[in-house]
């Protein structure tokens, strides 16, 4: 049975409020798992369930389709700042320019939301309060992509997923979540 969003979204919201900060004085949520899993919308959630959320899609601090390797460093870049209460900030990526587009400051302070495939490393984990893991069966995961991006963009979801694949396999981040949601 799917995992009904807002259910999720107020466990989570109800845990990382109610856990001293781990962001400096704010608070950092992880919402990961393979793509087509329902990040996207367990993260929205979340924001609805907490307004004052602020949420990052990692797919816009991807460079590319071939982005995810250096993720981990991106994601870091972000939080450090905001974990020694400073404003942190990210860049976005173009993905129909194929380059890199403007920049987004993220104050210290609140809730911060990541949501996307790498989202979460052993590189902030101690700054993380509550780390979801989002998944599907795999076929499922696949026609949500296709369905959403077209069937032309096929090749890439195939080679996005031997990416995504290998680095959950190397960071175990399943392994590390503190929940586990199946949206399938």
């Amino acid at each position: 049975m799917p995992a009904d969003p807002s259910e999720v979204a107020r466990e989570v919201a109800d845990r990382v409020l109610a856990q001293p900060p781990t962001l400096g004085s704010g608070r950092l949520v992880c919402v990961d798992g393979p793509a087509g899993s329902g990040k996207t919308t367990v993260a929205g959630a979340l924001a609805e369930a907490v307004p004052s959320a602020e949420v990052v899609h990692c797919d816009e601090l991807l460079q590319g389709w071939r982005g995810l390797p250096g993720l981990a460093a991106t994601v870091q870049a972000l939080v450090t700042p905001l974990a020694a209460g400073r404003d942190g900030e990210w860049r976005r990526w173009d993905w129909h320019a194929d380059d890199w587009a403007e920049t987004h400051p993220v104050r210290p302070g609140g809730l911060l939301v990541l949501e996307g495939v790498g989202c979460w490393s052993p590189a902030i984990a101690d700054h993380v309060g509550v780390l979801v893991w989002v998944e599907a069966a795999s076929e499922v995961r696949l026609a949500r992509g296709i369905e959403r991006d077209g069937e032309q963009m096929r090749p890439h979801w195939e080679r996005w997923r031997v990416d995504e694949d290998a680095l959950f396999a190397r960071l175990r981040t399943r392994d590390h979540a503190d929940l586990v949601v199946t949206t399938d």
